[in-house]
């Protein structure tokens, strides 16, 4: 796994104080880290330095912070995470569909945001070091983000396959729902009451399993979760 030596971390963000705050916090962890006090100055340093992880404030002088969002993620892959002072749902539910990978309302403590940016990396390293796995029939290429079902490929969506790579990344292990709507969707309050993630496992399923009606991959656990079953065992 890379260590913090190796990764840049951009802070676009106009607050002065939260800048410098988060350079010397993150420079302390071993980050090498560069700041951009506006959304055209964090575009054009995006496009020069390839960061490996962005942090970008939504309330910028120049440019609406979903707009900068929306065009960082057609430049990079890199995983981004909004600080913003706007904490209502559709706020958040907006910054996350503009391709946010999490979202963290200010004020925050720093080491929450570092244990965040830390399982980030995690998730996108196990992702590089896994190029391409096999499990039964299904091909996962991490790299195109595509899989194959008998050398067939099936189209998912980001949701989709990052639910199919959170299931692999656990074979054989009952995950309960809080923990993958944590790893999926970043902010678990967003999904509280609520049956996405059923929705999305049962979209999953349609396109992986022979028989959705009576999956064989992803098992369900009665009051836990779910169990991404790699052995072909039944209960």
């Amino acid at each position: 796994m890379i260590s913090p030596a190796e990764k840049t971390i951009l802070v676009i963000d106009d607050d002065e104080d939260i800048a410098l705050t988060l350079k010397a916090n993150l420079a302390l962890d071993g980050y090498a880290v560069l700041t951009a006090a506006t959304g055209r100055l964090g575009i054009d340093l995006t496009r020069e330095s390839r960061p490996d992880l962005i942090l970008l404030d939504l309330n910028l002088p120049d440019l609406d912070g979903i707009a900068i969002c929306e065009i960082l993620r057609r430049k990079v892959d890199a995983p981004i995470i909004m600080l913003t002072a706007r904490d209502t749902l559709s706020d958040k539910v907006l910054g996350l569909k503009s391709g946010a990978d999490d979202y963290m309302v200010k004020p925050f403590e720093y080491l929450e945001l570092s244990a965040r940016i830390t399982a980030m990396f995690n998730r996108f390293d196990r992702s590089m070091v896994r190029e391409k796995e096999e499990i039964q029939d299904i091909i996962i290429d991490h790299k195109t983000r595509q899989i194959y079902i008998k050398n067939n490929p099936v189209s998912l969506t980001k949701t989709e396959f990052r639910l199919l790579e959170l299931f692999a990344a656990h074979p054989d292990s009952p995950l309960d729902r809080a923990f993958i709507e944590k790893q999926i969707w970043g902010d678990s309050q967003l999904y509280t009451n609520s049956r996405a993630l059923d929705v999305h496992i049962q979209r999953l399923r349609k396109k992986i399993e022979d028989r959705p009606d009576a999956p064989a991959l992803i098992l369900t656990i009665a009051g836990v979760g779910y169990r991404f079953n790699t052995k072909g065992d039944l209960p």
